[in-house]
C-alpha cells in the first residue's frame, strides 16, 4: 500500500480503523525530510497490511500541535488505536523495518492493562497491595 497524506478530517478514522498505523511528520523545506521520505515509501511497500501515513506539518498543524512536534521527520505509531511508539528523527530502513516487526507482535492486552495500571495509579496514590 503507498503512504496515504493524513489531514484533520480523516486522521481519527484512519487510527480507530486501523489495527496498525505508522505516521510520519515531515514538511517540504525540511532536508532530513527528503532523505527519509524514500526510505518510509520502501518500508511501506514491504507491508501492505500497515497504513503508513505522512502528515505535513505545514499544512496539518493542528496535528502537529496535538502530538507537540518539535522536529521533524517524527515517526509515531498506534496500534489498535493505542500511541506505541514515538521518536524524532530519520530511522534507518533496517531500523523501520525492525520496529514494524515488533509493533506487530506487540500484546495490546498487556499495553492496555499497563495503561490501566498507570491511570489507576495516577488517580489514586494508594499503593493498592
Amino acid at each position: 500500500m503507498a503512504t496515504l497524506d493524513l489531514s484533520e478530517p480523516i486522521f481519527a478514522e484512519t487510527i480507530e480503523n486501523n489495527e496498525l498505523v505508522i505516521l510520519d511528520f515531515w514538511a517540504e523545506w525540511c532536508g532530513p525530510c527528503k532523505a527519509y521520505g524514500p526510505v518510509y515509501e520502501r518500508v511501506s511497500e514491504a507491508f501492505p497490511d500497515v497504513v503508513f501515513g505522512k502528515i505535513n506539518t505545514e499544512e496539518q498543524q493542528g496535528l502537529a500541535g496535538m502530538f507537540g512536534i518539535r522536529s521533524i521527520p517524527t515517526t509515531i505509531a498506534f496500534k489498535e488505536g493505542i500511541g506505541v511508539f514515538m521518536q524524532p528523527g530519520a530511522l534507518p530502513e533496517d531500523a523501520l523495518t525492525d520496529l514494524i516487526g515488533k509493533l506487530q507482535e506487540l500484546d495490546m492486552d498487556e499495553v492496555r492493562a499497563e495503561l490501566a495500571a498507570q491511570k489507576a495509579e495516577s488517580g489514586d496514590n494508594a499503593d493498592g497491595e
